[in-house]
């Protein structure tokens, strides 16, 4: 009874972070934020949260959720750079391919699974849980950002600075400032989020057992 109990507060749990992040990926201006030519998106933040909370296999779902929430809006509601994210997008003559669903999923499914090992290693070695949370969310955001920028300048580097107006040769410059600013910037945030919600959870999780 105990165990069945506990399953079915699991998937409970996991619906809530599942429908979290479809609410945040289909509200107009909260989950994707259009910046002009591209997307900034806070929908790493739950899939942090529910990695942290409920173990790398959710976490992993929760960020094939993320990645199909991401593939979804970059289909329907495209941008000048949606090709790298959907194989259906198109710009001039460049459509997205098969390494537009590595960029749009792999990521995501990381961001799923690292905060929740790194948090792990802070709570084996009995350190202070809030350095844990942070860092567990500044790792799972950045995972997100590098993998993401890095992956499009080896896929798609001529096409994405077509798309967005930089020289090829200057790209990995720019690719380089959307990671050590926009990227760190982002994951500090999340951190702030994350940290007091993980901490506050995961009190009443332990009275609710």
């Amino acid at each position: 009874m105990i165990k069945r109990n506990e399953r079915i507060l699991g998937m409970a749990q996991l619906s809530m972070f599942t429908a979290i992040i479809v609410i945040l990926a289909f509200t107009p201006m909260i989950g994707y934020i259009p910046l002009g030519i591209t997307r900034v998106t806070i929908i790493h933040i739950p899939v942090i949260l529910g990695s942290i909370l409920l173990g790398p296999k959710k976490g992993a779902f929760l960020g094939f959720v993320f990645g199909l929430t991401s593939l979804i809006m970059n289909t329907l509601n495209p941008t000048a750079t949606s090709f790298v994210f959907t194989p259906f997008g198109t710009i001039g003559s460049t459509q997205g391919n098969f390494s537009s669903l590595l960029i749009c999923f792999i990521p995501r499914i990381l961001v799923g699974i690292i905060p929740f090992w790194v948090n792990y290693f802070f709570e084996k070695r009995r350190w202070n849980k809030y350095i844990g949370y942070g860092f567990s969310t500044i790792l799972g955001s950045m995972t997100n950002t590098i993998l993401v920028m890095n992956m499009i300048y080896l896929f798609f580097s001529d096409s994405y600075a077509a798309a967005t107006n930089k020289n090829v040769s200057i790209l990995y410059d720019a690719i380089l400032y959307v990671i050590s600013f926009n990227g760190v910037l982002e994951a500090v945030v999340a951190a702030l989020i994350v940290t007091p919600i993980a901490a506050a959870l995961i009190v009443a999780l332990k009275r609710k057992k």
